[in-house]
């Protein structure tokens, strides 16, 4: 039961100073996806996407933040906004194996080749 409450505890306090970094450096692509990733973890999508919306205003075309936005996409089942965003990352850097993996994976989860 302690460990419960401790791992409780420390997933809070790292949102907590994520939220914290972001509200310092709202454009902190790092702090960004790790929040993003957290609020996944934690079954909040929605909370994620409007994370990483918001440091895509002043980081449009990062390659990171375009990734995790469509990653976030795909556990919605919602591949074809994330390969979008898949193929968007890829004009600018077409040869990217994680965007690559990433978008052929959101296919085969969507039953395409």
């Amino acid at each position: 039961m302690r460990e419960r409450i401790s791992q409780a505890l420390g997933r809070d306090a790292d949102e907590a100073t994520l939220r914290d970094a972001l509200k310092e450096q709202p454009n902190n692509i790092d702090a960004a996806i790790a929040l993003a990733r957290a609020l996944l973890k934690r079954r909040c999508p929605n909370e994620a996407l409007k994370v990483l919306d918001t440091v895509l205003l002043d980081a449009p075309s990062d390659l990171r933040i375009l990734n995790a936005k469509a990653v976030v996409l795909d556990s919605e089942g919602r591949h074809r906004e994330a390969q979008e965003l898949y193929n968007q990352a890829l004009a600018a850097e077409p040869e990217n194996p994680m965007l690559r993996n990433n978008l052929k994976l959101s296919l085969a989860l969507e039953g395409k080749t």
